[in-house]
């Protein structure tokens, strides 16, 4: 069993997954005064088994590093996943320096590209008796040889633009879930690079920039993605693109996102009891379990179904 969460944090983004195995992975950050101290001791609770933890940062817009100096303060981040850049701001916030601070240390932090492995991320050894699995987390993108990410590598180091360093990443679960993020890649970075990315078929997909339609993706791309779930962010709705002939989510409405990942089901839970659009796409599996909020129905994962068939 394996738990993604989607924390509602209004306009920016903060994830965790809960691995199955001793892995623990939390994925940008965003708090503020009234839900650091729930969100973190939540982050503590679900981890407290765990040996390995990673914190993925896609970019340091503040919308996705704000309250990380808090965070670090009490987890204590030893594996910081960035890609390389040399990002800049004219007056930095107090969260972009800490941002700084951890992709420059050496002794922490870890460049993602596309294709890198690394023990317990993508990687292990069962042979070891210390090992702690993989995570089943794989890179994507960025290309560090593609000449659009170096020019938007440029624009960051610049301090004029942070969206398109953006990873492109996925996470999976043998024989069962498979989700992807993209930070707050822009849709005109993707079509750029629609042709260097090997998009694999997904369940769930995290819409770029919060769902915003500036991060709409490219109907060629989601016709190679394939999602059962675009999972819509907090954006104000007269910003969003709603993906209109695909199953979505829209966080704005059901807050608080939970994915219980079993046995190639996926159960679904929502922090808000009221959700007034449809969830047909969803079967009731009976799975309710009020530890991870309102149940809304569950559905089968690409890779289980292949097998069932």
């Amino acid at each position: 069993m394996s738990i993604i969460k989607s924390f509602s944090v209004g306009e920016g983004d903060m994830f965790y997954i809960k691995h199955g195995n001793s892995n623990f992975t939390i994925i940008d950050c965003c708090m503020d005064d009234d839900n650091a101290d729930s969100i973190i001791g939540e982050i503590v609770l679900e981890k407290k088994e765990k040996n390995i933890t990673r914190f993925i940062s896609t970019h340091p817009d503040e919308d996705h590093i704000q309250g990380l100096t808090q965070l670090d303060s009490v987890i204590d981040i030893c594996n910081f996943y960035c890609v390389a850049n040399k990002a800049t701001k004219n007056e930095p916030s107090e969260n972009f320096k800490y941002y700084c601070a951890l992709r420059n240390n050496n002794k922490i932090s870890f460049y993602v590209y596309k294709g890198c492995s690394r023990k317990w991320m993508n990687d292990y050894d069962s042979s070891d008796p210390n090992d702690y699995g993989s995570s089943g987390i794989n890179f994507l993108w960025p290309d560090t040889n593609n000449a659009d990410y170096k020019e938007a590598l440029k624009q960051a180091a610049e301090g004029t633009a942070f969206n398109n360093i953006s990873p492109i990443f996925t996470y999976e679960v043998t024989n069962g879930v498979k989700v992807i993020w993209m930070g707050d890649m822009e849709k005109d970075f993707q079509e750029k690079i629609k042709d260097c990315v090997a998009w694999p078929q997904v369940d769930i997909l995290f819409a770029p920039h919060h769902g915003r339609d500036s991060g709409k993706i490219p109907e060629e791309i989601l016709r190679k993605l394939n999602p059962q779930i675009i999972v819509i962010g907090e954006a104000p709705s007269e910003h969003l693109n709603y993906y209109r002939g695909y199953n979505t989510i829209t966080q704005n409405t059901a807050k608080d996102i939970t994915f219980n990942c079993v046995d190639g089901l996926v159960h679904v839970y929502f922090s808000e009891s009221e959700y007034p659009y449809d969830l047909s796409f969803l079967t009731d599996c009976r799975a309710n379990n009020y530890y991870f909020g309102f149940y809304k129905g569950s559905f089968l994962t690409h890779n289980a179904a292949r097998i069932r068939r």
